[in-house]
C-alpha cells in the first residue's frame, strides 16, 4: 500500500487572528506547493517515478470524457483524516499540515491565527476560514477520466488522499471557486509563476490516480510543456 504520513505536530502558537490580505505578494517561486512530512516509511509495492513533463503527459491515456451520471457525493469527503482521534478532518488537516504560521488549534479543531500562501493566486491568508481545500484534479473531472468506474472505496480514498503532497491543497476560495471544476485547457491559476508546477501537478496527479486526458486537455499540456523545460513529475501510483 501507499506510505502513510504520521499526524502532524505543530507548535501550539498563540497568535492573533488577522485578516486576509487582499494584496498578492511579489511573484512566488514556481516550485510545488508545501511538501506534507512523512513520518512513517514501511515497504509498499508502489515506488516513486520521476518523469519530465513530456514524458509525463506522454504516458497520460488519452480517451473522451464521460460526464453523465456525475454526483459530488460520490466521493465521500470529508472523511475522518489520518488521525481518527484528533478532531480534525482531512481538510482541516491538509490546511494545519500547509500552514507557513502555525496557527492555535482548540477543541473541535477549531483554528486561530496562522497564515497561508495560496498558490493559485500569491496571496497570503490570516484566516483559515478563507481557505478552501482543492481536490487538484477535481472531483467531476475525476469521473470524466476514470477509465473504468472506480469503487466507492477508491473514490473516497482519492477525495481524502493526503499520502500524495499533491492531491488536495489550501487556496483561497476564490481561487478555488474560479477553477470549478475545469482542466488546463480552460483555467489556469493567475499567478502566471505557477504554471509550470501546475502543470506538473496535474500530471503527477493524473498519473498517481490512472485517470485519462482528452485531447484538449493534452494540447493545452503540452503547450503549457514548452514554456516548462526545467518541470518534472513525481509521483506514486495507487494500485
Amino acid at each position: 500500500m501507499i506510505t502513510n504520513l504520521m499526524r502532524r505536530a505543530l507548535p501550539a502558537l498563540a497568535l492573533a487572528a488577522l485578516p486576509v490580505l487582499a494584496t498578492p505578494l511579489p511573484a512566488a517561486a514556481d516550485v510545488p506547493h508545501v511538501q506534507r512530512p512523512q513520518l512513517q516509511s514501511a515497504p509498499g509495492p508502489s515506488a516513486q517515478v520521476l518523469l519530465t513533463l513530456f514524458e509525463g503527459i506522454d504516458q497520460i491515456p488519452v480517451a473522451a470524457e464521460h460526464r453523465e451520471g456525475y454526483s459530488r457525493t460520490l466521493y465521500k469527503h470529508w472523511n475522518r483524516g489520518l488521525n481518527a482521534t484528533d478532531g480534525c478532518n482531512t481538510r482541516k488537516e491538509v490546511i494545519l499540515a500547509e500552514a507557513v504560521e502555525a496557527p492555535q488549534i482548540a477543541a473541535g479543531c477549531a483554528l486561530t491565527g496562522g497564515s497561508w500562501l495560496s498558490k493559485y493566486d500569491n496571496v497570503v491568508v490570516t484566516d483559515a476560514a478563507r481557505l478552501d481545500v482543492d481536490h487538484f484534479v477535481p472531483l467531476a473531472e475525476v469521473y470524466d477520466s476514470e477509465q473504468t468506474a472506480w469503487s466507492p472505496a477508491r473514490r473516497e480514498a482519492y477525495a481524502n488522499d493526503q499520502d500524495s503532497p499533491d492531491t488536495l491543497i489550501a487556496v483561497t476560495a476564490a481561487s478555488n471557486r474560479s477553477k470549478a471544476d475545469k482542466d488546463p485547457a480552460e483555467w489556469l491559476p493567475s499567478d502566471a509563476s505557477y504554471h509550470c508546477s501546475y502543470a506538473a501537478t496535474w500530471v503527477a496527479t493524473k498519473l498517481r490516480w490512472d485517470l485519462a486526458a482528452d485531447e484538449t486537455e493534452r494540447q493545452a499540456l503540452l503547450g503549457l510543456a514548452e514554456n516548462c523545460p526545467a518541470a518534472l513529475v513525481s509521483y506514486e501510483p495507487v494500485p
